[in-house]
């Protein structure tokens, strides 16, 4: 089995509902998100899949959300937009992008601090 991972990030504000903390105000992180590719073969050119495509899609992708107010995102009208949504969210729609056959996106984690990741895998 083959993995590659590239790493990223972004910046915005969101404020958790139902939470009783200071997570509950608004506050915003700078976060960086690491996007894991795993398959059982390479490539013609020995490529699990090319890094600048991951990155590019992933960028894309970020753009999106990349210095936005989170909660008023259509993606989280019915979601907290939490540290762990926020990886289910980029890994639904990076594997609509970058699986193909023999590479399938198998882990999105989302880190809102040095000390602090969620992930999203399916198994």
């Amino acid at each position: 089995m083959y993995e590659i991972k590239i790493i990223t990030s972004f910046s915005a504000a969101h404020r958790l509902e139902n939470f009783h903390g200071k997570c509950e105000a608004l506050h915003g992180h700078n976060w960086k998100v690491e996007v894991f590719l795993k398959g059982d073969r390479l490539n013609a050119t020995g490529l699990l899949q090319d890094f600048g495509v991951v990155k590019a899609r992933t960028r894309e992708l970020l753009e999106e959300i990349d210095h936005k107010y989170l909660n008023e995102l259509p993606a989280f009208s019915q979601l907290n937009p939490s540290s762990e949504n926020l990886a289910f969210f980029l890994f639904q729609r990076l594997t609509a992008v970058l699986n193909r056959d023999g590479a399938k996106v198998s882990r999105v984690n989302v880190w809102e601090s040095d000390t602090s990741c969620a992930s999203y895998f399916e198994g």
